[in-house]
């Protein structure tokens, strides 16, 4: 080996090698094996966690708002990573909602209720008003913050449509 040196922002070595049999030199790039992480549907089916897809959906429920990409990657990054935390092989699609939902209610309100109509599938205009409402209950407690990062600091205790539970 002739060289090695941290790349991708650390998530991977470069090594710079060196063939002992011709002399021919190449480049070679390792990185640890990330575990794999799985989300469990409502339905029963299962996926493999895709940071990608939640950004994605993160991303439209933002459309047209004043919502930075940076913003979002953050926030994508963080509940992948406490995702990862919880050390479990599979989680329920529940638990990536719930912190999709905490982390756009502190970035913006309107993309939050977005969100919900869709993840909690609202079907009647009065969802909509009863999540308003609650959110807007909310905002006038007084509640200790999860642990999320600078920006993400407000807890999400609305109510959840009952055919999620």
């Amino acid at each position: 080996m002739l060289d090695s040196r941290p790349t991708r922002e650390g998530e991977a070595i470069r090594r710079r090698r060196e063939c002992e049999s011709c002399g021919r030199r190449f480049t070679s790039f390792e990185s640890p094996e990330k575990p794999r992480l799985f989300v469990v549907k409502r339905g029963a089916g299962r996926e493999e966690f895709d940071r990608e897809k939640l950004l994605s959906g993160m991303v439209t429920a933002c459309h047209k708002r004043p919502v930075a990409l940076e913003q979002l990657r953050e926030a994508a990054l963080f509940i992948e990573r406490d995702l990862f935390d919880l050390c479990e092989d599979d989680v329920p699609s529940s638990e990536v909602g719930d912190r999709v939902m905490a982390a756009l209610y502190s970035l913006d309100r309107v993309a939050y209720v977005r969100f919900a109509s869709v993840y909690h599938e609202f079907e009647e205009p009065e969802q909509f008003a009863e999540t308003v409402s609650l959110m807007l209950g909310k905002d006038k407690k007084d509640r200790s913050p999860k642990q999320m990062p600078r920006g993400l600091r407000e807890p999400v205790t609305v109510g959840h449509n009952s055919r999620h539970k």
